[in-house]
């Protein structure tokens, strides 16, 4: 019985570390997988790069649908394109919306040099971004 019990001992700082392991690494995963937040400032924009912003407002759905299809569109496009929000209630949103005259939900397409080329309300899927953008 005393041997049984002395393996017991020695193997349970071994389980210890594995699961704690397996959990960091699982984290590990959770983190790469989760999509890239978006810029709220605008000091990129007319800086060489074409820029979509949208005129996020947390307190519609549209918005939440909106940035998940600019996340699946980014994916595409990479770094080709600058991809932004213009909060609704902050001072730089604020700032954006007032200069362009935009409404909540609504995406607005910068050219490289920085002046405003489309603007469209949400929600545009991520293929239909992909071609707006090109």
């Amino acid at each position: 019985m005393d041997k049984q019990n002395s393996n017991a001992t020695r193997r349970m700082p071994w389980v210890a570390i594995g699961v704690t392991a397996s959990v960091v690494v699982l984290f590990g995963l959770l983190v790469m997988m989760m999509p890239k937040g978006f810029k709220a400032t605008h000091e990129e924009i007319g800086t060489g790069k074409p820029a979509l912003v949208f005129v996020y407002d947390p307190n519609l759905s549209v918005s939440n649908s909106q940035t998940e299809q600019m996340n699946e569109a980014r994916a595409h496009l990479g770094d080709e394109v600058l991809f932004l929000l213009a909060r609704v209630g902050t001072p730089e949103g604020q700032h954006l919306i007032a200069k362009h005259r935009a409404g909540s939900a609504e995406l607005l397409l910068f050219d490289p040099s920085g002046s405003l080329i489309k603007r469209q309300f949400a929600v545009k899927g991520a293929n239909e971004l992909i071609q707006w953008l090109k």
